[in-house]
């Protein structure tokens, strides 16, 4: 979830493509269910992707396609730039984490991350967004816009960050990434830890991500310090065995999260 400009690509005009006013005012993106917010739990939500998100989905899996493990004819079927969608993106990450640990999958994520930024961005970043209440909650605001396509709808939240309250906080109602794997591991690895990783490291700019396994939401509090894997609730959470494909229930912690 990087906010800095990402690699000369021509979108269509992103007020165009992705935005739709709601009835009661409220801005809805992508979502295509009749009430305009996520499917309840053990539903899967109804996106209408327009080329804005399809155009961003392409350009991760393609980074990604890289790293991904597959047979033969897979890994030889090229696809064009709008032939992707959510659920090929999503089927690219659970590739890229075969025969990998959880610390490769997280590099393997770093590296796409750095490759789609120009050279010397993080240090630009650091410049421009240094550790402050105004840069945490600046990018706060732009979370909600321009990554709804990854991770569903969300909504910028008042925090508490070392005793100062702010707005750094982005709700996810129900993140799309989990959602659409359904795996614990892919939620960690895949997500949660590199992207705090990249902003609290690469950027300078502390993330901290907790994911809520019971109804897939997930708060983002820029401006919090990540805790270290071993004492991150997340680092022993079980599988999900109602949604995940690969899930072991005897497995007291996902096994994705152990290796």
């Amino acid at each position: 979830m990087v906010v800095l400009s990402f690699q000369a690509i021509n979108f269509p005009s992103v007020s165009h493509c992705c935005f739709q006013r709601h009835r009661h005012g409220r801005v809805r993106c992508g979502i295509a269910e009749a009430s305009g917010e996520p499917a309840p739990m053990g539903q899967k939500t109804k996106y209408n992707d327009a080329l804005f998100e399809k155009a961003f989905m392409t350009l991760f899996a393609r980074k990604m396609e890289k790293f991904a493990r597959g047979t033969g004819e897979e890994e030889g079927r090229k696809k064009g730039w709008f032939d992707y969608d959510y659920e090929s993106f999503v089927e690219v990450s659970k590739r890229v984490m075969v025969g990998r640990s959880r610390l490769q999958q997280q590099q393997v994520v770093r590296e796409v991350l750095l490759s789609m930024l120009p050279p010397g961005a993080p240090a630009q970043f650091r410049k421009m967004f240094p550790p402050t209440k105004w840069a945490a909650e600046f990018n706060a605001a732009l979370t909600v816009p321009f990554f709804h396509w990854l991770v569903g709808p969300s909504e910028v939240v008042e925090v508490e960050v070392n005793g100062v309250k702010q707005k750094s906080g982005v709700l996810i109602k129900k993140c799309r990434y989990l959602e659409n794997s359904g795996c614990v591991g892919m939620c960690v690895n895949m997500c949660k830890i590199p992207t705090q990783d990249f902003f609290t490291n690469e950027f300078g700019l502390p993330l901290t991500m907790t994911p809520n396994f019971e109804d897939m939401s997930c708060e983002m509090v820029y401006g919090q310090v990540p805790p270290k894997f071993e004492d991150d609730p997340a680092s022993i959470q079980p599988c999900l065995s109602d949604f995940c494909s690969i899930a072991k229930p005897s497995s007291s912690v996902c096994p994705k999260l152990q290796a």
